[in-house]
């Protein structure tokens, strides 16, 4: 694999599919299998994805810990990207809540670092506006961790138009990572015009939607418990079903060009004015070498209007990740 986009206006040249690893720590997905995870990871580097993203609230630590042992595995010569967050804390019994108190991103980021096992994060990230904190002080957290050595680069997740203008106020910030799909696309209103207008790189999250875009589900099946698929309303018996079906032909017209309903979805993306890079999670190897199969490829014009037209036919009134959020109160 040889693609490669520029990302932003920093010296990071990265695969334009991020290894998200959320999926990695378990936590709101079922469990996982560490050793299972390892391989997908490491299947993804040798594939020639460079840019892994995590956080530790994935899995409170577990997905940090993961990556960490893969870098080991795969090599720590070999230069990956790697991205994590900050601005979320957690009590005993899971309950999350938002900080990015500059006391709280201190500690964080040294945590960070002993998980990962790296003297330095490519890319560190406030993982959710807190409202309880100005931003111009958490930027100047980020900013001393910077001065430190500990971080390059300093971006925001799940941010709108008028925080990221405000972050960007208070300091140098290179990315943000919006929720981004064929079933979400708030982001095309606002945020992704300002990215283009301002040099901002995007990494949108959430690219299968939750595994809607891989085309597997009928629109009847039910979720474990701790599988946050249950809380998301588009997979609730009303809307269930049209989702599947819209994916359904998304997985016709992906055959036509001898790709997976998933790859269609995420060459898709990555297409997207405004969009840098697409993140997607892989529990497998094979999950990996699909994700993978997104890439050095182009969905023709005519075609990218075929997947318009089955959105609009099948879902009148997209819902959005909204579900999500942590509470905004402490």
């Amino acid at each position: 694999m040889s693609e490669k986009v520029r990302f932003g206006k920093t010296d990071l040249q990265a695969s334009p599919l991020i290894l998200g690893t959320w999926v990695t720590g378990g936590w709101a997905w079922g469990g996982s299998d560490e050793r299972e995870a390892l391989q997908a990871i490491i299947r993804s580097l040798e594939l020639g994805i460079n840019f892994i993203d995590t956080a530790p609230v994935y899995g409170f630590g577990k997905s940090e810990q993961i990556v960490g042992k893969a870098l080991d595995e795969w090599g720590r010569d070999k230069e990956v990207i790697v991205a994590t967050k900050c601005g979320l804390q957690w009590d005993a019994k899971e309950r999350i809540r938002r900080n990015a108190d500059p006391a709280r991103i201190m500690e964080e980021v040294d945590a960070s670092l002993k998980r990962l096992g790296v003297e330095r994060i490519d890319l560190y990230q406030v993982h959710w506006p807190d409202p309880a904190v100005p931003f111009e002080e958490t930027m100047n957290a980020l900013l001393k961790v910077r001065d430190q050595g500990k971080i390059r680069y300093i971006g925001v997740s799940n941010f709108d138009r008028d925080q990221l203008r405000e972050m960007m106020k208070a300091g140098d910030t290179v990315s943000l990572q919006p929720p981004f799909n064929m079933f979400e696309r708030d982001a095309e209103r606002e945020l992704l015009p300002f990215c283009i207008e301002n040099g901002v790189a995007t990494l949108a999250y959430g690219g299968l939607c939750r595994g809607l875009l891989t085309g597997k589900f009928k629109g009847t099946e039910q979720f474990p418990k701790g599988d946050l698929r249950r809380a998301d309303p588009k997979f609730k018996p009303g809307q269930f079903p049209k989702y599947a079906a819209a994916a359904g032909e998304i997985k016709k017209l992906a055959e036509s060009y001898g790709k997976t309903c998933a790859q269609f979805a995420l060459r898709w993306a990555v297409q997207q004015p405004g969009i840098t890079c697409v993140i997607a999670g892989a529990r497998t190897a094979r999950q990996a070498e699909d994700n993978a199969g997104a890439l050095d490829w182009t969905i023709k014009p005519e075609d990218m209007q075929k997947a318009e037209d089955i959105l609009a036919r099948h879902i009148r009134e997209p819902l959005g990740p909204e579900f999500m959020a942590p509470p905004k109160e402490r």
